[in-house]
């Protein structure tokens, strides 16, 4: 599947780590990345706007890990939400490129 845009929403409790995370979801060209704090403005998030995958990052409990991905798959059933376990930018980018791949999705023009 050829996606013109590629959307990521990332879900985490740490503000400043979600800040640093969208910059790097964001610098990749035709990639637009969405991080929030809650579980409601990622389940408003992923009920009104394209979410291909979400990320679940640090501080979600595996506990509420469970009921949130229960939550995002409801309103988008065709999310890829998958648990973010951290690391630099080149992890993040091989994580991001990894699930494309396994999907069979590429991003971009003839890319």
């Amino acid at each position: 599947m050829q996606l013109e845009k590629l959307y990521i929403l990332a879900v985490g409790r740490n503000a400043e780590i979600m800040q640093v995370l969208n910059r790097l979801l964001n610098t990749p060209e035709n990639w637009i990345g969405t991080t929030v704090t809650t579980d409601e403005e990622a389940v408003a998030v992923c009920s009104t706007d394209p979410c291909h995958i979400v990320l679940l990052c640090a501080g979600i409990e595996k506990e509420e890990e469970v009921r949130l991905k229960e939550r995002l798959l409801q309103v988008n059933p065709a999310a890829i939400v998958i648990r973010h376990h951290g690391g630099g930018s080149g992890l993040l980018t091989n994580e991001i490129l990894t699930i494309l791949d396994a999907q069979g999705m590429q991003v971009g023009a003839g890319k």
